[in-house]
Order: structure tokens, then C-alpha cells, then sequence
């Protein structure tokens, strides 16, 4: 039986052994998948903590802009007064 270039082009070779269709795509499949599992994570955490700085940042801006906000900022300061002019 004749295989077809697609057939070859996806098919995976053991043991000096072409494996075409199905059980070719097959192994190279796993093949991928074991090297894939086999490596480690040395990437992934530089950019783990390249999102959460990010974030970090994002919530930094949301609470300056609201603690600087009118209503906020008068709180705040009649807070820190009362605290100052209380009597021991």
C-alpha cells in the first residue's frame, strides 16, 4: 500500500519504522506530550509575577485615585483631627 505525502509528513518513526494514519498521528502526539512533560517551569514564573506587578499597579491607581477623591480625603482628615484634639 502506497502511503500518501500527508501520511508521511505526520507519521512518526521508531525503530527505523514509518508509522502513518491514525497510530502515527498517534505517537507523535504522545511524543510531543511526554517531551512537554518532561520540561519545567523556569518560564512561567517570571511571568507570574510580571501579571501580579500589574495588578499590583492597577490597584495602586484605583486606591490613590479614590483615597485622593473629595468625600474620601475630608474623612480622612476629620479622622486624623479628631484623633489629634482627643483628650487622655
Amino acid at each position: 500500500m502506497e502511503t500518501k505525502f500527508w501520511d508521511r509528513a505526520v507519521g512518526a518513526v521508531r525503530g527505523g519504522r514509518l508509522f502513518t494514519g491514525w497510530p502515527g498521528r498517534r505517537a507523535k502526539w504522545s511524543a510531543r506530550w511526554a517531551g512537554r512533560l518532561g520540561r519545567s517551569d523556569r518560564g512561567m514564573t517570571t511571568s507570574e509575577y510580571a501579571v501580579g506587578t500589574i495588578a499590583a499597579c492597577a490597584f495602586a491607581a484605583v486606591l490613590y485615585k479614590v483615597v485622593n477623591s473629595g468625600p474620601v480625603l475630608s474623612a480622612l482628615q476629620s479622622l486624623v483631627e479628631d484623633a489629634l484634639d482627643a483628650k487622655f
